[in-house]
């Protein structure tokens, strides 16, 4: 799957937390986020937007809610892939701790033929 692609099906499938997310769906969603909150952070230094309130914090705050559902479900289709609940991402709750894990987790080779969360991802 290429940038784009994953990109695409990451927004076209928001919310949605049954299914399976290949390797590289899911590690070119969160590159885009990190590009992508670099440049926002460039262009809000450069406004000095950042700590003000007012437009800037409810805009940030509403996008900040879209992209959070769209991480969580496709973290979720993620763990689904390599055979994992993905309740396990409740392992975020931990300090340090749970991130390592999840990053384990999400690194890890899909789970080739069907599993309980559906066929392979595409």
């Amino acid at each position: 799957m290429s940038f784009g692609q994953a990109i695409s099906t990451c927004f076209s499938k928001i919310g949605v937390f049954s299914g399976r997310a290949s390797r590289s769906e899911f590690w070119y969603f969160y590159l885009f986020l990190l590009l992508l909150g670099i440049v926002i952070n460039i262009i809000a230094s450069l406004f000095n937007l950042n700590g003000e309130g007012g437009l800037y914090g409810v805009f940030s705050f509403i996008i900040g809610i879209i992209f959070l559902l769209v991480e969580l479900s496709v973290g979720c289709r993620r763990l689904h892939d390599t055979g994992r609940s993905g309740w396990l991402q409740l392992l975020l709750v931990i300090p340090c701790v749970g991130i390592i894990i999840l990053i384990i987790f999400w690194a890890q080779p899909s789970k080739p033929g069907d599993n309980a969360y559906g066929p392979p991802a595409a």
